[in-house]
Formats: C-alpha cells, structure tokens, sequence
C-alpha cells in the first residue's frame, strides 16, 4: 500500500481542534485513514509525508450509520479514524 492511500484527510471540527492545542507542546491530530491501515503504517506514512514522529497512535473503527430516505433503507460506509499524537514542538501543515 503507498504511504499517501493510508492518510485520506484530516478531520478538523470543533473537538478535534480542541484535542490538538489541549497541551503544552503536545500536539494531537485526528485523520481519516484506509480502512487496512495499523498502527505502525500509519506512524510510517506519518514519517515519510510529513517527516514528524509520533509518539503515540490511537485507532478507532468508525461504524456507519443506518439511514432512511422514504421507504428504503441503507447504510452508510464504515471507515477508519486516528488519533495521533506527535513529539512536542512539532505540527503538520495540511494542504495549500
């Protein structure tokens, strides 16, 4: 798998935001990631994109949620979220 395939998109809302600058020089950010991706390829691609250590990764499978339009229903994609915590006075410049 290439190391860009397992780093979909960060995830920026008001909680994940707040996760990140919650600490003193400690600095977490939360990612879609390939559903196939463990641990230690995350921390990997993490090195070898935007060259930051991460001293911790969490893991968490996201279950998709059942929806109804009228009469039929469905159910939306699962998928595979990180929190990744890195080495103090490091950050990751996303996009632009």
């Amino acid at each position: 798998m290439n190391y860009h395939d397992v780093i979909r998109a960060p995830m920026q809302t008001e909680k994940t935001e707040s996760l990140r600058v919650a600490g003193k020089g400690v600095n977490r950010y939360t990612l879609k990631v390939h559903p196939d991706a463990n641990k230690e390829l995350i921390r990997q691609a993490l090195y070898r994109i935007y060259k930051v250590k991460a001293t911790r990764v969490n893991v968490i499978n996201v279950r998709g949620k059942l929806k109804r339009f009228r009469y039929d229903r469905y159910r939306q994609p699962s998928w595979k979220k990180a929190i990744v915590t890195l080495e103090a006075n490091q950050e990751i410049k996303f996009g632009k």
